[in-house]
This record gives structure tokens, sequence and C-alpha cells, in this order.
């Protein structure tokens, strides 16, 4: 195969590879639903909306900083798309909320990342995002054991944590 031939076949699957990552290449009113699975995947969850539309969650961790949230009309028209690892999203969580009303909101969390602290009674879920001085960080619900009830919040830079990484990882959140 000639070189060109093969740089372009690279290029190619890079910008599949990204479409698929976000569903960018779909445009709200220009598609079905289900042509936007074919190009994202199976989503990681899947529920009826009180419109008779659906949401479909497509969480792009643990390295990722991304959770799409893809929406439907009644119709399986596909309506709109939002990355919801963001302040505002996270601001939207509140003490005695449900672990599903979190999921609802967030989706689910990095399962690897999903710790329980037995002297607390306490069960921590994680996410990774981009801050709003784009460096990477970590939002974190703690739940109350028992009640499976929010118990408080807790947003870090990675920076702040003792990480193994020692480069500059701002680039990672490039806008």
């Amino acid at each position: 195969m000639h070189w060109r031939g093969i740089v372009g076949a690279l290029v190619g699957g890079l910008l599949a590879g990204c479409a698929a990552y976000d569903g960018f290449s779909l445009q709200a009113g220009g598609g079905r639903i289900e042509a936007l699975e074919r190009i994202m995947g199976q989503p990681a969850m899947r529920w009826n909306d009180a419109d008779g539309g659906q949401t479909l969650v497509y969480p792009r961790g643990p390295m990722g900083f991304h959770t799409f949230f893809v929406r439907s009309d009644a119709l399986g028209n596909f309506v709109g798309r939002e990355n919801v690892l963001d302040t505002g999203h996270f601001s939207r969580i509140q003490v005695g909320m449900t672990q599903d009303q979190v999921l609802r909101i967030l989706g689910p969390s990095v399962a690897e990342w999903t710790t329980y602290f037995k002297a607390r009674d306490e069960l921590v879920w994680e996410w990774r995002f981009c801050d709003d001085w784009n460096e990477p960080a970590r939002f974190n619900v703690l739940f109350d054991g028992s009640s499976r009830q929010v118990r408080s919040t807790l947003s870090a830079p990675e920076s702040s944590r003792a990480m193994s990484i020692s480069d500059d990882r701002r680039g990672w959140c490039g806008h």
C-alpha cells in the first residue's frame, strides 16, 4: 500500500474515532437515535423520560473527562447531547439525594474508583472532569452507606493529590 493510502486510512480512522467519542457528526433534529447508537455504540445506561423520549448515557472515563447524555424525543429523533461533567451539573447534587437521582444527573461513576469506607459507613463515587481552570480534577459524591443517600460532595484538582504523574496535565483538558 502506498504511504499516502496508509496516512489517509489512519486519519480517517482517527476522525471516525472522534465522531464515535461524542457523536458530534449528528446534529439535533438531523437523525434518529439509532443512527447515533451506531456511531457511539451501546450506552452504559438508558432510561425513558417523562416526555416519552429517551436519555442514553455514554461515560468516557476513566481517563476521559466526559459523560455524554444523548436525548431523543418521543418519536426517536435525536434532539441533543451534552457533557454532564461540569460544575453546573455538580452543583445540582444535594444532600439527601438517592443514588438513582445522582445517576440521572451525572451518569455512572468510574467503577474502579468506587470505594466503601467501613469505619465511616460511607460509599464514595468518583468522576474525572476538566475544571473551570482547564485542569484535570475529580468530583466525589459521598453516600451514607446504610441509607445510600448523598451525605456530601467534594471536588479537587488532580494536582492537589499525591498522583504519580508529574507532567503538566492542563494540556489534557484542551477546550
